[in-house]
């Protein structure tokens, strides 16, 4: 019987995978098709959705006693976040044109791959500490 850290854990990955999914979907609109990004559905999924991918972080935190501050690669997969958030909005929303808006996205998904190279490898520095 699979334990509760492992269920929530198996939750939080595939949050983080439908949430980067639906991120790019929405990045390729964006681009070609931004009429799509009006419809009710495209507005709320992603949110939902972040919003678990965000509990269930905070859940795991929480039973394992790992909080941000006390160990710098959750500190750094939440800096990382803030700067992900950011971009993202940048590209879906607030970017002036469309240059910065593909530029915010690629930005985006990097810093997405950061955060999980943080998860992967438990080290502030991520992909960068693979040999």
């Amino acid at each position: 019987m699979p334990t509760t850290y492992a269920l929530l854990k198996f939750l939080h990955v595939g949050c983080a995978v439908a949430s980067i999914m639906f991120f790019c979907v929405r990045g390729v609109w964006m681009i070609g098709a931004p009429e799509r990004l009006q419809r009710t559905w495209v507005r709320v999924v992603p949110h939902v959705v972040d919003t678990v991918l965000l509990a269930s972080a905070i859940a795991l935190a929480v039973m394992i006693r790992n909080y941000p501050g006390t160990h710098g690669w959750l500190t750094a997969k939440i800096t990382g976040l803030v700067v992900y958030i950011v971009l993202g909005s940048i590209a879906l929303k607030r970017g002036r044109t469309l240059r910065i808006r593909i530029s915010a996205l690629v930005g985006a998904i990097v810093v997405f791959g950061y955060i999980v190279s943080v998860a992967i490898t438990k080290s502030p520095a991520g992909f960068l500490a693979w040999p």
